[in-house]
């Protein structure tokens, strides 16, 4: 085993942090470190807290960590966020709502930035939470960018995914239609003290009515996260769900999924770093390319006969 695996294994943050960095930096050398893990992971249970911008998703995060520390868990906190058009980091890396819980030696808060990917998470969550699974912590929340209608990776990271709406997000109801509707687990209408909150909540109720799922049906919870209010029962509803996932082998199904959709895209993202490096450095593909640029070839149908003449050449 490595020696920086010992040190993340013993609970150094340092170490976590490093190996952290790595993997966003798609470093090879984070291989052999995931490999030694592989071994401490399966035991943390991951919360996906997703829905439109403004619709408080750090405050909720943030006053979960709060009853979970209370409780004695260890946390986890990874948050994507927009990338620095300047530095390529992450915009909101100081994550401002979330700062009394820095000086918490048993929550490790990372900011990771989207780098442009869609699905409001970049690829490497999905191996930062195993780390921090291999780390200790117990409960791994994971708050997406806020993108919309678009943030369906959440469901290929969480065991339970929280959608987070607020009374009067205008467009809430067509985002449901979108397809965020069909990810949710649990259903929380934030800032509820608002006007609204009881119809918005009455309108997902009865939204679920058209598409019933067998099983499990996502409740709805209201909460004022601002002030605390109505999380001791979301955290009720997230235990709920993990039970139900426990007792119909659903938990260990989604897991398994997850793990090989990681395993493709990884193999995806490598393959399109080396034929990137190939076509930087080769001068025969150099020279495809550059027919192609010049319409002395179609984009097409020059990609379909090069990867039929030497498929394994290419990387």
């Amino acid at each position: 085993m490595t020696d920086v695996a010992l040190r993340l294994l013993a609970g150094d943050l340092r170490a976590l942090s490093q190996v952290m960095s790595s993997v966003e930096r798609a470093d090879p050398e984070a291989a052999p470190v995931m490999q030694a893990l592989d071994a401490h992971t399966g035991r943390a249970y991951t919360i996906g807290v997703t829905g439109p911008p403004g619709a408080g998703k750090s405050t909720i995060v943030d006053r979960l960590t709060e009853l979970l520390r209370r409780e004695g868990s260890t946390v986890g906190i990874i948050a994507a966020d927009p990338t620095s058009p300047f530095t390529g980091g992450a915009l909101l890396g100081d994550r401002v709502r979330m700062q009394r819980h820095y000086l918490d030696a048993q929550v490790f808060i990372r900011s990771v930035a989207t780098r442009g990917q869609s699905g409001g998470l970049p690829r490497a969550i999905k191996t930062m939470v195993r780390l921090l699974d291999a780390a200790g912590k117990s409960i791994v929340l994971v708050e997406t960018v806020g993108v919309g209608q678009t943030e369906l990776g959440i469901m290929e990271v969480a065991d339970t995914v929280l959608v987070t709406l607020v009374p009067e997000s205008g467009d809430a109801i067509q985002t449901l239609k979108a397809g965020v509707m069909e990810i949710a687990d649990i259903f929380v209408i934030n800032k509820a003290d608002r006007e609204g909150a009881g119809q918005m909540a009455a309108a997902v109720t009865a939204m679920q009515g058209l598409a019933p799922r067998q099983g499990w049906t996502p409740p709805v919870v209201l909460t004022k996260a601002h002030a605390g209010e109505g999380i001791p029962e979301l955290w009720s509803k997230i235990q709920e769900h993990r039970q139900h996932l426990i007792q119909t082998a659903e938990l260990e199904q989604r897991r398994q999924q997850r793990r090989v959709k990681e395993f493709v895209e990884m193999v995806e993202g490598e393959l399109g770093r080396r034929w990137r490096g190939r076509l930087a450095n080769d001068p025969v593909l150099a020279a495809l390319r550059d027919r192609v640029a010049r319409k002395e070839s179609e984009p097409y149908s020059a990609a379909l006969q090069l990867l039929d003449s030497s498929p394994l050449t290419l990387y």
